[in-house]
């Protein structure tokens, strides 16, 4: 099987596994007693948050809050500063956000809070223009590093300088989860309040995540419990998870340049014998994207029963994110960037991970001209 959907999740990195393996074993203790047992997990998550502070540029490590994923990251995020002290009644977000932004901006409205949804260009892209229309006083401001779908990488920095130019107050969130195994992301690139992590995409295991907290930012919890984190996220801590995702952050960052070497050339040989084998081929996004995804659009070919083919020819690809119910249906992305119900339907990423190479790019490439072939 070629696995081309490491955009819904990847294989764990060996490094990780390993440095996972003593706190599902003799290091299992829950780091808020008070014994030793209990002291070396709490040393080695504490020890853990030092190492992800550092690789995000964070001025401390409390402003690290592990979370159990992306979701609740985002969800922290964006609700937690909605309904701190009730200050901030205003969020502004991207239509293309994933829909752990979207819900929880949806929500927060429903609470009393101001919406602002932004649209985006034919290329999936959010324009600081724009952003700064919708945004004034003691607003929450989110958009995404890189789109998980597409791969359309945002000016994420112009858009937090934009935001802030529009009224005191702004913070400002990016839902990185993406975009960090192939992209440099520290509060400096980002110019972000806060960054949200998730380890399955990183080579990590599910179930990790982290939110980075400007120091002075406050956040109501979400989650409501034993005060954890500081207050800011309640719950026994996942101590093997903490250690898996801190190690998969390093691993991508030392890795990050051959990855976009070697991964990046794959989806381009990918993409090149595709180009030569098939006329019609269409490209969702232009540059910049993800160097490891490829969005495109087989006219004539609708992408459920071709995805079913191509699994059956051992390739694993995907019509849209896989965060919800798992159903094909009209990707709110696509939609967004203007595609009609007929091209969206047509559409399929296929999303290049840590484990592929060349060879394997051209492989799938054969795989997918072939069964195309077929079904035309």
């Amino acid at each position: 099987m070629l696995y081309l959907d490491h955009a819904a999740t990847t294989v764990v990195r060996p490094e990780v596994r390993e440095a996972m393996a003593p706190f599902a074993d003799e290091a299992f203790g829950n780091p808020s007693g008070i014994h030793g047992v209990s002291r070396r997990a709490k040393n080695a998550m504490e020890e853990a948050r030092e190492r992800a502070a550092a690789l995000l540029g964070a001025a401390a490590p409390l402003e690290i809050v592990f979370t159990g994923g992306g979701t609740e990251a985002d969800n922290l995020a964006i609700l937690g500063a909605a309904l701190a002290g009730g200050a901030r009644r205003r969020v502004v977000t991207s239509a293309i956000e994933h829909e752990a932004v979207l819900e929880s901006a949806r929500f927060a409205e429903r609470l009393g809070c101001e919406l602002h949804v932004v649209g985006v260009d034919r290329y999936g892209r959010v324009t600081p223009r724009d952003i700064a229309a919708a945004t004034g006083d003691e607003t929450i401001v989110s958009v995404m590093t890189a789109n998980n779908e597409t791969g359309a990488i945002q000016p994420l920095a112009e858009i937090a300088n934009a935001a802030r130019g529009a009224g005191r107050g702004v913070l400002v969130h990016t839902d990185a989860v993406q975009a960090f195994i192939s992209v440099e992301v520290t509060t400096a690139t980002t110019s972000s309040d806060m960054i949200s992590l998730a380890a399955h995409k990183l080579g990590g295991p599910k179930g990790a995540g982290l939110l980075y907290v400007r120091d002075g930012i406050t956040l109501e919890p979400v989650i409501h419990g034993g005060g954890q984190e500081l207050g800011r996220r309640s719950g026994t801590h996942n101590v093997a998870g903490i250690i898996g995702l801190v190690t998969a952050m390093e691993q991508s960052v030392s890795d990050r340049e051959d990855f976009r070497r070697r991964v990046g050339g794959a989806r381009n040989r990918f993409e090149e014998v595709l180009s030569a084998e098939l006329d019609g081929l269409e490209f969702t996004v232009d540059e910049p994207r993800l160097v490891q995804h490829s969005h495109l659009r087989f006219p004539g070919v609708q992408s459920e029963t071709l995805l079913i083919r191509l699994d059956q020819a051992g390739v694993a690809a995907a019509a849209g994110s896989a965060c919800h119910s798992g159903a094909i249906e009209m990707s709110h992305v696509l939609a967004a960037m203007g595609a009609s119900d007929a091209v969206a339907a047509e559409s399929v990423r296929f999303s290049f991970g840590w484990v592929n190479d060349v060879a394997d790019g051209e492989d799938a490439a054969k795989r997918v001209a072939a069964v195309v072939g077929e079904l035309k």
